[in-house]
C-alpha cells in the first residue's frame, strides 16, 4: 500500500496535473485554430489539390501523443499509479523471498 501524501504533496502534484493538462487545452486550441487558417488557404490557391491535410495530420499524431503522456502516462494518471503499484508489490515480494 503506498504511503499517503502530505498535504503539501497533493497540492504540488495538483498544480502539476493541472499545469499538463491545461499545457494539452492550449496546444488543442492552437491546432484547431492553425488549421482552420491552414484549410483557408490551402482552398484558395497554392496548387489545384488541397494540401492541408498532410501538416494536419502530422500535427495530429503530435497532438495525440502529447495527450497520451498527459492524461494516460502522466505523473498520478491511474494507468501509471496501477503500473507502479504493481512493480511495488512484486519488489517486495521479491525482496521478502531472498529473506527467507
Amino acid at each position: 500500500m503506498p504511503t499517503p501524501l502530505s498535504p503539501e504533496e497533493i497540492e504540488h502534484l495538483a498544480r502539476r496535473r493541472a499545469g499538463a493538462k491545461m499545457g494539452w487545452y492550449i496546444h488543442a486550441t492552437l491546432y484547431v485554430l492553425v488549421n482552420l487558417l491552414l484549410v483557408a488557404v490551402s482552398s484558395h490557391g497554392f496548387g489545384h489539390r488541397p494540401w492541408s491535410p498532410f501538416p494536419s495530420i502530422g500535427w495530429g499524431i503530435g497532438l495525440a501523443l502529447h495527450g497520451i503522456s498527459v492524461f494516460v502516462l502522466g505523473k498520478g494518471s491511474s494507468l501509471r499509479e496501477h503500473l507502479v503499484d504493481r512493480e511495488r508489490d512484486r519488489l517486495q515480494r521479491r525482496q521478502q523471498e531472498r529473506r527467507w
